[in-house]
């Protein structure tokens, strides 16, 4: 048992089950023993690979966005480029060198801002963005960055964020937590309801008793800043993320350790815990805060659209077959479709303060 499912064993005893939004929040940011404040999640020694950390192909081609959504929007002077959740630095590193070639302007006239809580993370991007540190600040909270047009980038942010679950039962909906069995080892279980039924992509009376419905007041919320920010300050904001682009039904609360996927319950605060998105439901939050929402897609269109193949092919270029052959591994696995492959499971969302066409969301404004 990990320390931290001794802490969450005590707490059961003390108080009762624990909604699996708790237990999602406790694994990840319990500030004693969580996942993100104590382990190293990223690269092969750790416990997966984000798409920045397969190539810097991935950040060179959001920042080919980023420059296009500023372009679109008349290149304003003064610009705030954002990540939430910006793992290593990694990303931003790579999206800032393209940035720096391919407009200069808002290369130099920008200020760069990281929405990072962990102290640990904050140290390792300062490393990555060593050069440029002068310039970067950090906050806790999307909230807290200062007004301005907005550039802003979500990757993998939201899977992170927790959800809660409910089961179709013969009685109606009821919530599934974490208790105790009967050896006192963690375990799932119901709890009486709760849902709100109208969330439902078909009438509660239609769903088969054991389906699983996953909701996320959580991620809801931070949607709703970000959009709130694009709508009041112009600008465009990117998230990419796993998931799903209709409302469905599934269980997808699920643990990754050492790249090997692990029982949600089985090694608390010591592997990753993450969920599928609905990315109907942050498209409908943006709406209905007043942001433009573009047609998203799938991280393969993404990337093929704005050119990663061409650039692969100029980075590869003259180079021996060993790196050229790993280049084309790389966008693969970025954009291809299948097992082990990113293209058709990461989805991407694009949505900005005002009306406008941004390539490769609207290819007519090419």
């Amino acid at each position: 048992m990990t320390p931290l499912a001794e802490k969450i064993v005590n707490l059961i005893q003390q108080t009762g089950p624990l909604k699996i939004s708790d237990y999602f929040a406790l694994c990840l940011a319990d500030p004693d023993h969580g996942y993100y404040q104590r382990r190293e999640p990223f690269g092969q020694s750790g416990d997966f690979v984000t798409a920045p950390e397969i190539s810097q192909l991935f950040g060179e081609m959001i920042g080919v966005f980023l420059v296009q959504a500023w372009q679109a929007q008349g290149s304003p002077e003064k610009t705030r480029i954002v990540e939430i959740g910006p793992g290593r630095g990694t990303l931003m590193s790579d999206a800032l060198r393209v940035i720096a070639r391919l407009a200069p302007d808002l290369h130099a006239g920008a200020t760069i801002h990281m929405v990072e809580t962990s102290e640990r993370l904050r140290n390792v991007q300062r490393q990555t963005l060593v050069r440029i540190k002068q310039r970067i600040s950090w906050h806790h909270a999307v909230e807290d960055v200062p007004a301005g047009f907005t550039l802003l980038v979500a990757n993998e942010l939201f899977d992170a964020i927790p959800i809660r679950q409910f089961v179709k039962t013969p009685q109606g909906f009821c919530e599934r937590v974490v208790g105790l069995d009967d050896t006192g080892n963690l375990a799932f279980g119901l709890a009486p309801g709760g849902l709100d039924t109208t969330l439902l992509p078909i009438e509660a009376g239609r769903v088969p008793n054991g389906e699983v419905f996953e909701v996320s007041p959580a991620r809801s919320a931070v949607m709703q800043a970000v959009a709130a920010k694009i709508v009041r300050d112009g600008g465009t904001a990117l998230t990419i993320d796993y998931g799903h682009l209709v409302t469905g039904f599934g269980d997808t609360l699920q643990a990754v350790h050492q790249h090997e996927f692990d029982p949600p319950l089985a090694r608390p605060g010591e592997a990753d815990l993450t969920s599928h998105v609905d990315f109907q439901v942050l498209a409908e939050v943006a709406r209905e805060a007043g942001a433009h929402v573009h047609r998203p897609l799938t991280q393969g269109d993404f990337l093929l659209r704005l050119g990663i193949l061409e650039r692969a092919g100029a980075l590869g270029a003259g180079r021996d077959s060993l790196t050229q052959a790993t280049i084309s591994d790389a966008v693969n696995r970025l954009a291809g479709e299948g097992e082990g492959r990113m293209g058709a499971l990461f989805k991407v969302l694009a949505v900005s303060g005002q009306p406008v066409r941004i390539v490769p969301f609207d290819p007519q404004a090419a």
